[in-house]
């Protein structure tokens, strides 16, 4: 199944996300041990161009693996995150669209 995973941070965290920032994207590139497939994130902004959080694509056997993907990321372990929202996306979803997957796929 793909996921839509959207992590809000919470405010004036620009410190603690550098700090993480190695050991967040150790978490992506690896699928969280293999929890996932990351197939595309980046970082979510503000109006105002403050980082408000990060967003990712993820392909998972269950929604289950998707959340603890998401509860065991180096930001979310921090305390950085605020809120984890998870969107199943239809079976209908063009995955082979993205050409560059961040993890090895499942």
């Amino acid at each position: 199944m793909f996921v839509l995973m959207k992590c809000l941070h919470k405010p004036g965290q620009d410190a603690a996300r550098d700090e993480h920032r190695p050991a967040h994207r150790a978490w992506v590139s690896s699928g969280g041990n293999g929890l996932v497939s990351v197939l595309i994130g980046s970082a979510i902004l503000k109006e105002n161009g403050e980082t408000a959080g990060n967003f990712g694509i993820l392909e998972a056997k269950t929604l289950e693996d998707a959340r603890a993907f998401a509860e065991g990321d180096a930001f979310t372990v921090a305390g950085i995150v605020e809120t984890i929202e998870l969107t199943p996306l239809p079976e209908t979803f063009q995955a082979h669209r993205i050409t560059d997957p961040m993890s090895p796929r499942l």
